[in-house]
């Protein structure tokens, strides 16, 4: 027998793997793609309108395998994804949809063994992709302000993992209150995150990221400009995406009449080192994009509304320049509007 052998299997592996025992989740899909799950009991029976599966059918069995319920539907038994039981399972408040969960988990860079603070536990569905992704050996540490959710959440991990997570700890209050420091990725996804940026900053190691999920253009205008204006973090990274699926049968190959369209826009940053100014932003905004009073103002951009006289046109139609127009021009740029000689 070798260490190997006597190390515990990483939490929840135990119920991803092998024969169907009882306690197993099992999801049975029926000929026309509806799902459904069963928790598996001996002598117990799955009851639909298309008649009744044994769990006796199922104890003992592989994954994968075909049951006849007794009105003589065919149903496919195969364990719950993490995708299934997140669309499924008992919610408080609305959950992270697994196409923004994936996002999260990449672009945050979420890996084996991190520090992670999340704020908004909702009802857990994140959570259980973050545990995934840090192992038994990283650390995630997640606030919720009501302690309703974080009951709803707390349950939802244990049923999926089968247990307590041992590198999860959920704590009802605010973010903004923590004492936490030295953790590598902050997960925000609660209706202000804005009012927590400070407290993400002192908690962050340089190079940590910071993630944002808020649902509205102006939410997500207020994090960028926050985390921007903040003065510890590099340049924000903003985005949403869409999911559609596809019909494929034979030659018959056409887009989803539904898709899972908008959910949340993402946002990240990356905290910097004590002390650093962050560079200087290259693009210039658009007129009016800070408020700028000039931009809605038509005295200040129309010199006719001032009551000023107007400017000499830069050019003729005749494909004349003016002096000032041709000495603002590069002189390696001048040789094309230069007037033609007389």
């Amino acid at each position: 027998m070798t260490d190997s052998d006597l190390r515990p299997g990483p939490t929840g592996a135990a119920h991803r793997r092998g024969l169907f025992t009882k306690g197993d989740r099992v999801q049975l899909t029926d000929p026309k793609g509806r799902k459904h799950t069963v928790v598996l009991e001996p002598g117990q029976q799955f009851h639909t309108h298309r008649g009744a599966v044994e769990h006796d059918a199922l104890l003992g069995q592989p994954e994968g395998i075909v049951v006849t319920s007794t009105g003589g539907t065919d149903y496919l038994a195969l364990r719950p994804l993490l995708v299934d039981f997140v669309l499924s399972m008992p919610r408080g408040a609305t959950v992270v949809y697994p196409k923004d969960a994936g996002q999260i988990v990449t672009y945050a860079d979420i890996f084996p063994g991190a520090r992670v603070l999340e704020a908004g536990v909702g009802s857990g569905a994140l959570s259980c992709s973050l545990l995934r992704t840090i192992g038994d050996a990283g650390r995630l540490i997640s606030y919720e302000r009501r302690e309703d959710f974080a009951a709803i959440a707390a349950r939802n991990i244990e049923t999926f993992f089968g247990g307590p997570h041992p590198a999860h700890t959920i704590i009802v209050g605010d973010l903004a209150e923590t004492t936490e420091r030295e953790v590598d990725r902050v997960v925000l996804d609660m209706l202000a995150p804005w009012d927590v940026v400070d407290a993400v900053s002192a908690a962050l190691v340089p190079g940590g990221v910071v993630c944002a999920y808020v649902a509205t253009t102006t939410q997500l205008s207020r994090v960028v400009e926050t985390l921007r204006g903040h003065g510890t973090f590099a340049e924000p990274a903003a985005w949403e995406t869409m999911m559609r699926d596809w019909h494929v049968e034979g030659l018959a190959v056409r887009p989803g009449h539904r898709m899972v369209g908008h959910t949340g826009f993402l946002v990240t940053a990356r905290r910097l080192a004590d002390g650093v100014t962050p560079p200087v932003r290259r693009r210039r905004p658009a007129k009016g994009a800070l408020g700028d009073p000039a931009a809605t103002d038509p005295a200040a951009t129309d010199p006719a509304e001032a009551g000023a006289p107007l400017a000499e046109p830069a050019a003729t139609a005749l494909g004349g320049a003016a002096p000032e127009a041709v000495d603002a021009v590069p002189e390696a740029t001048r040789e094309s509007v230069t007037p033609p000689a007389s």
